[in-house]
């Protein structure tokens, strides 16, 4: 019997952080080349950060910056897209968010890092003022 599970294999890359939003790459998505547009996946990205920041801050963020972007490969129509976020930094009003977006066709057997993004959300109140990132107990 073999002594280590499929899950610890190490042949493959793993996402880092929590699964914040999965969806599906449509051909409306796409150029005439059939890849996903670039500006698609950041949105999406934009999106997954959202989800976390929103819990962070427990309530409504505002993104304010895109601090580094890096694609690594097209992604084909048809890809499903997992976007996965971990918190980088936390100051007073804003959050720094690691996102990284994962694609896997149908025909992959393994999902592939297709890119990663730092993203700076700030929370705000009802006024579209800063407030403070609440402090977990």
């Amino acid at each position: 019997m073999n002594d280590i599970a499929e899950d610890d294999n190490d042949d493959f890359p793993k996402p880092q952080g929590e699964l914040a939003l999965q969806t599906i790459a449509m051909p409306a998505d796409s150029n005439s080349d059939g890849d996903i547009f670039g500006g698609w996946l950041v949105s999406q990205m934009d999106l997954a950060g959202a989800v976390c920041a929103n819990r962070l801050a427990r309530g409504r963020v505002a993104t304010v910056a895109i601090d580094s972007m890096v694609f690594l490969r097209p992604v084909a129509v048809g890809s499903v897209i997992s976007c996965y976020t971990h918190v980088e930094d936390i100051g007073r009003s804003s959050m720094a968010i690691i996102v990284e977006v994962w694609a896997q066709h149908h025909s992959d057997t393994e999902p592939r890092k297709v890119t990663e993004g730092q993203f700076t959300f700030v929370a705000i109140d009802e006024n579209r003022r800063t407030r403070p990132v609440p402090r977990t107990a």
